[in-house]
């Protein structure tokens, strides 16, 4: 391509008319409804990475494994209703029908369906839920619930992938559960790994939920298993993953208690080096 002040070739304008011939007797050939099983919508994307037509970018991500689209670039699109190609906005130009119920220019999305969806500046795409429900916050780099207002931020936190399936969670159309040492995880990845008994968060290794009672029934367990005598006075220093205290215990096999918080999420640690050891 040359610069902009340049002028097209006779054959590149044919070229271009072609390509558009072709794409648009594929749209009239499918069994076409509006919209797809992401969005409802009444106008297709022509993608400028690849030149081929799908409904929205999740789509062409979904059967493109090269390359990502960035609905951010779109330029073209075409009218489900009367297949007219023309430039990105939420009107048709040729037969005036409205694309999507929600338009942001900014982002190229559309949808007809009310999802109390909202551009939201901060993170530079469009949410869903409603922006009275949300705040943006600035250091974690995303939209939270009103009642987060009081969570541990983690810098950049939602510039990252979740720890379990690994899916950018900026963009994800997944919900995010925000526990409380602050890294994100995918809502239904956490529960997946409640199911599978893992409390802890993947990144950190702090408890995610309230674990008094659980603590307190090994505690029972312990008082109701006496280590053989030769282990009895036998101690470990380890770390709390959830107060980051580390601490003399006596070893036993159910589980080594932290001093500090009486939390059993806990590792071996080196004794402090301010520590004699006999």
């Amino acid at each position: 391509m040359g610069d902009s002040s340049s002028t097209p070739s006779e054959s590149e304008h044919e070229s271009e008319n072609s390509e558009f011939s072709e794409s648009e007797n594929e749209v009239e050939k499918s069994d076409f409804q509006y919209g797809c099983c992401h969005y409802s919508r009444k106008c297709l994307f022509v993608s400028p990475c690849c030149g081929k037509i799908y409904t929205c970018r999740i789509c062409h991500d979904d059967e493109i494994t090269s390359h990502n689209l960035d609905r951010h670039s779109v330029k073209e699109i075409i009218c489900s209703e009367c297949k007219e190609k023309q430039l990105v906005s939420n009107k048709c130009r040729k037969c005036g029908i409205q694309f999507g119920k929600y338009f942001c220019s900014i982002c190229n999305l559309y949808d007809d369906k009310d999802k109390g969806q909202f551009h939201c500046d901060g993170c530079g795409i469009c949410r869903v839920g409603g922006k009275d429900n949300f705040f943006h916050c600035h250091t974690c780099g995303l939209c939270l619930a009103l009642e987060k207002r009081e969570h541990k931020c983690v810098e950049k936190a939602s510039r990252t992938n979740c720890p379990v399936c690994m899916e950018d969670l900026h963009t994800s159309r997944e919900t995010a559960h925000v526990p409380q040492c602050g890294h994100l995880i995918h809502n239904s990845c956490y529960k997946k790994l409640l199911r599978m008994g893992d409390y802890r968060c993947p990144i950190c290794g702090v408890s995610t939920i309230p674990m008094k009672n659980t603590w307190t029934m090994i505690d029972e367990e312990i008082a109701n298993t006496p280590m053989p005598p030769e282990y009895a006075n036998h101690k470990v220093w380890i770390l709390c993953r959830d107060c980051q205290e580390v601490s003399e215990v006596k070893f036993h096999v159910l589980g080594l208690k932290c001093m500090e918080c009486n939390s059993y999420n806990t590792c071996g640690a080196s004794a402090p080096e301010t520590t004699t050891v006999t």
